[in-house]
């Protein structure tokens, strides 16, 4: 157990249905440090979890997740649904449950030195945020780095949250022996606008503190501008803005796409929204219409509006995206950090993944 100050009596008796019957459940903890927060401590029987191109609609090979929820509590967060398969709800147990993998670091070391393994790129931050505030505790991270660079696996990161500083030293000495590549999510620059849409996630200022961090830690950091709210984030000035701040922090590039809403993130987006927003559902509906994406005009329209902004700023190069996970190559300098950007979807429409 790795709380401070930790009293045995503060272990919760009433685990959620998804957990109380598993055996790899340690025990449930809660602690005010954490006000409303229950963290459920597992024994993961797995660390790589392999995502065959065939059977999904995220392009990632092999990923890894040390939590399972996320206290960032983005209300559009497309891994909610994920938490229904412990019987949790996609909404307000996604932000407030979150499973910890407190054994993941030994079993990722065990499945690395198997014989079979073939030093696939790995990326964390594909599900729930690796590194979310619970890190800051329990620091699952520094032992996954190293044991992905002490057995020749690449691995790439994207992440919200400002606890990767805390690691870039240690991300240095994995980039010496392995290909390393750093993105952070910068999506909502208005201050009240995110306290109401990611109310748990870092300020946009802390997440650009974090770009330039890594930036000077020799890394090319990528930013994702993911996703691009309709009426809300995609007007000109406002993409104007944000890229201006991304290009001063030193991002080497910028991936965008459009709002998608899949079911679990979709329900609890649109309570949001109608709650909020209610001037913009008509706007919504004509967008989404019944589906997950925004429709291809839209994302069309949104292309065309944000690319001469992407030349004005410097930012035009694309992340050069790992064909094995999906998330930008920002390697460090001697690393290949020049090698040519890859082509995104045709018609000059984004990706929607994120």
């Amino acid at each position: 157990m790795r709380w401070q100050a930790q009293e045995l009596d503060a272990e919760s008796g009433d685990a959620l249905p998804g957990l109380a019957s598993r055996h790899d459940l340690v025990r449930s903890v809660q602690t005010p440090e954490f006000a409303g927060i229950t963290f459920h401590e597992v024994l993961a029987k797995s660390a790589l979890n392999h995502v065959p191109g065939s059977s999904s609609a995220l392009p990632f090979g092999w990923t890894i997740n040390p939590y399972r929820g996320c206290s960032h509590a983005c209300r559009m967060c497309f891994a909610r649904k994920t938490h229904e398969y412990l019987d949790f709800d996609s909404g307000r147990d996604f932000d407030t449950q979150i499973v910890v993998k407190t054994n993941i670091v030994e079993v990722l070391e065990r499945e690395l030195s198997r014989p079979g393994w073939g030093r696939h790129p790995v990326a964390l931050g594909t599900n729930t945020d690796p590194y979310q505030r619970a890190e800051g505790r329990y620091r699952l991270m520094p032992g996954i780095i190293a044991a992905l660079a002490a057995s020749g696996t690449p691995f790439s990161i994207l992440t919200k949250g400002t606890l990767l500083r805390r690691d870039l030293p240690v991300l240095r000495d994995a980039a010496r022996r392995v290909n390393v590549e750093l993105a952070v999510t910068i999506d909502l620059f208005d201050p009240a606008l995110r306290a109401s849409i990611e109310p748990g996630a870092p300020s946009a200022e802390a997440r650009l503190g974090t770009v330039r961090a890594i930036r000077e830690a020799g890394f090319d950091p990528a930013v994702f501008l993911m996703p691009v709210f309709p009426y809300l984030t995609d007007s000109v000035a406002q993409l104007d803005e944000a890229l201006a701040r991304i290009a001063e922090a030193g991002a080497g590039s910028v991936a965008y796409s459009a709002l998608h809403l899949r079911p679990g993130a979709r329900e609890w987006f649109w309570s949001w929204l109608e709650r909020e927003r209610p001037d913009l559902v008509p706007g919504y509906r004509r967008v989404f219409g019944a589906g997950s994406y925004a429709d291809r005009d839209y994302r069309a329209w949104l292309g065309r509006r944000i690319r001469p902004l992407l030349r004005r700023h410097g930012l035009e190069r694309l992340p050069r995206l790992d064909p094995a996970t999906g998330v930008p190559r920002a390697g460090v300098p001697g690393q290949g950090a020049d090698a040519e950007p890859v082509a995104l979807a045709a018609a000059g429409l984004q990706p929607t993944l994120f």
